[in-house]
């Protein structure tokens, strides 16, 4: 099935959506993927250099039974005795990540495919709580970047250039704080260049999803996703999944002047090591960075490399 996600955007403005009960396949169903990207209102692809497509996700969740809620644009307007999330099973979990499908602008060209005869399981009526019914949420962050007086800088969602000093809840920044999540909310606004006016468009995510009927043929697999901020270290007592991790989605780089590297071989190397207390076999997995990474790698204990391409989007 095809669905579309609909904005009005305008130069050097953000949207970042929450849309409840999307389109989606109904059923006790094996998802083989799900692919999406921007397009205009002739359905043509919209080149990143106009609109950054910051990242989408796809989270499931259960809601109760006669509570409507397809119209609200924000979690925090739920009441929480009627939402249940029905998120991945990685290790970055209570709306953290929890997504199971999500890309950003590497989205086009990058296939999500879940080869035969694996499927992701979906809709099993034994999983669904009682007096609850499954639905599907998705979310879009889009920046628009015509005519911005400095693009990448909007793209990294640098607090100058979005003249913020408090995040969407109204909360102070901490100190040093110089770009991201927090300053380029939905509704800020990119400087844009004097005297550059962009007419306002209308955009939409179109999506496509394929699945077939679960049955005994299709091997279930389940969803991780790794994130390279995760603060967790390996504790004697580090048994459980989900156990002391702190996701923290991004993190700061110092400069390369603070660093004394200057232009010559200024990279930064993140690692992390995770254990995973059980078995499998890795069948799917792509990596989800922004402007400036250069490339992530999945290695398993005796340094084989798995995945070359943060967090990782994992299927096991």
């Amino acid at each position: 099935m095809t669905g579309k996600w609909q904005v009005i955007i305008r130069d050097g403005s953000v949207e970042n959506k929450f849309y409840f009960n999307v389109d989606f396949p109904k059923g006790h169903i094996a998802l083989k993927s799900f692919d999406a990207e921007v397009i205009d209102e002739a359905g043509n692809p919209v080149p990143l250099h106009e609109t950054y497509l910051h990242h989408w996700v796809v989270v499931r969740y259960y809601v109760r039974k006669g509570v409507e809620i397809s119209k609200l644009d924000d979690l925090k307007k739920v009441n929480r005795s009627d939402y249940i999330s029905g998120g991945n099973s990685g290790i970055c979990q209570n709306g953290i990540l929890s997504q199971f499908f999500g890309l950003g602008s590497e989205t086009r060209k990058t296939s999500t495919h879940i080869p035969d005869p694996y499927g992701i399981e979906v809709g099993n009526p034994a999983e669904v709580p009682s007096g609850f019914e499954e639905q599907w949420m998705l979310n879009v962050h889009a920046i628009d970047t015509r005519g911005a007086e400095d693009k990448l800088g909007c793209t990294e969602c640098r607090c100058d250039l979005y003249n913020v000093t408090v995040d969407e809840y109204g909360r102070p920044l901490r100190p040093y704080y110089k770009g991201g999540l927090l300053c380029c909310y939905d509704r800020t606004q990119c400087k844009v260049k004097h005297g550059f006016e962009a007419v306002r468009r209308t955009l939409y995510l179109r999506y496509t999803v394929k699945w077939i009927d679960m049955d005994r043929f299709v091997l279930p697999v389940k969803i991780y996703i790794f994130d390279i901020t995760d603060s967790w270290k390996r504790t004697p007592s580090s048994t459980e999944i989900n156990a002391e991790h702190k996701c923290k989605i991004e993190y700061d780089i110092e400069s390369c002047d603070a660093t004394g590297l200057g232009n010559d071989g200024c990279i930064d190397t993140k690692r992390i090591s995770l254990d995973m207390p059980f078995g499998g076999y890795l069948i799917y997995g792509v990596a989800h960075q922004h402007s400036g990474g250069t490339g992530s790698a999945l290695y398993r204990e005796v340094l084989k490399c798995l995945i070359s391409a943060h967090h990782f989007y994992t299927i096991i």
